[in-house]
């Protein structure tokens, strides 16, 4: 893919290097949520930043970590963020859409203003030691990604993967940052109970589109390392083309497949582009900088594969579109998967261990 143009010509603002969105939307909730909700702020440079749009880590305080999971497309009873924000920036989160409930935007302040949970592990542990609390896989992510630049400094994730191993407890990881393989050590020891898969999400192999799509995220060459090491390491590692962008990445499917299952990848899955709520205005306003002879052709393709919209909000389609270019895309995954890892697949939990691993005290009950 050639270099793609950060200008779009009828527009002379410049591109904001170093973040995905490149406006920054009101948020509805504003008045309401930073009346209701203090934060203690905390400033935080990295190597990133220019002086002009640092990000901001703000430690809150929640009274409790786990979220049940009520979507009947996702195949997790529950989740966890020790972040809410992410700094990675890739345009097209659907996660974006939570940061205006805390009063912020969608926008820059997603990328920039990042929530920290610095209490998430003794939250964990503490519905781990519950008499009533009964194993079932949490999925470490969700709204944002356990690996992103902050955990280098607060190693909130690694904390918490001590409390799933010192309970026994399984845990599903996905993240785009190698950051992961710093953890390797506790992975390789759940992995050997059967107590952790990983998913790492790749959602294309050309670098340049990856630098403007996901800017802060691991480069691909590292996310494919990531692969081969977990995998060589023994850790069961699942990937994730996350989200196809129909006339941007679609036509990587049978690459993306062959390179993962090579590396030793046991599975692969795939997600639809959805733009609901405010990321449809920021990826559209991203689409036209970065490339605006491609925009219009893109924008239409989203359009075909969820009903004439931008957004979806049907359970069932919304993650995988409708029409014949998701049935086409289904069908490229299908081929791909029958001829690069037929008989592939992703060990079963162990969910026995957990009881085993609870306290003297709450073992008596």
């Amino acid at each position: 893919m050639k270099q793609q143009k950060v200008q779009n010509r009828k527009n002379t603002t410049p591109f904001l290097r170093g973040r995905g969105a490149q406006i920054n939307p009101a948020s509805k909730y504003e008045a309401m949520q930073r009346d209701r909700q203090p934060l203690d702020w905390a400033l935080v440079a990295d190597e990133w930043e220019d002086g002009d749009l640092p990000t901001e880590y703000l430690e809150t305080h929640p009274k409790t970590i786990l979220n049940w999971v009520e979507s009947p497309d996702i195949p997790a009873a529950w989740s966890m963020n020790p972040y809410q924000g992410c700094e990675h920036g890739c345009i097209y989160c659907y996660a974006r859409n939570t940061h205006p409930y805390w009063g912020y935007s969608a926008g820059l302040d997603f990328e920039r203003k990042i929530l920290v949970k610095r209490n998430a592990a003794a939250l964990l542990e503490h519905e781990f030691k519950k008499k009533t609390w009964r194993a079932s896989p949490v999925m470490f992510a969700g709204n944002t990604d356990v690996y992103q630049p902050a955990e280098r400094r607060f190693a909130i994730t690694r904390a918490c993967l001590e409390v799933f191993w010192k309970y026994r407890h399984p845990v599903s990881v996905i993240t785009k940052n190698s950051l992961i393989l710093r953890d390797i050590d506790l992975l390789q020891q759940l992995a050997s109970e059967n107590l952790v898969h990983v998913a790492i999400s790749i959602t294309t192999l050309d670098e340049p589109l990856r630098r403007f799509l996901e800017p802060r995220t691991a480069s691909v060459q590292q996310r494919l390392r990531t692969v081969e090491t977990l995998s060589k390491a023994g850790i069961p590692v699942f990937v994730m083309m996350a989200p196809i962008i129909p006339g941007l990445t679609d036509h990587e499917i049978i690459p993306m497949v062959k390179k993962v299952a090579d590396l030793g990848a046991l599975g692969i899955g795939h997600t639809m582009v959805r733009l609901n709520g405010d990321v449809a205005v920021l990826f559209e306003d991203w689409i036209r900088r970065t490339m605006p002879d491609r925009a219009e052709r893109v924008l239409n393709r989203i359009r075909d594969v969820h009903g004439g919209q931008l957004s979806s909000y049907r359970s069932g389609e919304r993650m995988r579109g409708s029409g014949n270019i998701a049935d086409v895309i289904h069908q490229q995954f299908r081929v791909a998967r029958e001829k690069y890892m037929k008989d592939r697949k992703m060990p079963a939990y162990n969910l026995d261990l957990h009881e085993q691993h609870k306290s003297p005290q709450m073992r008596l009950f």
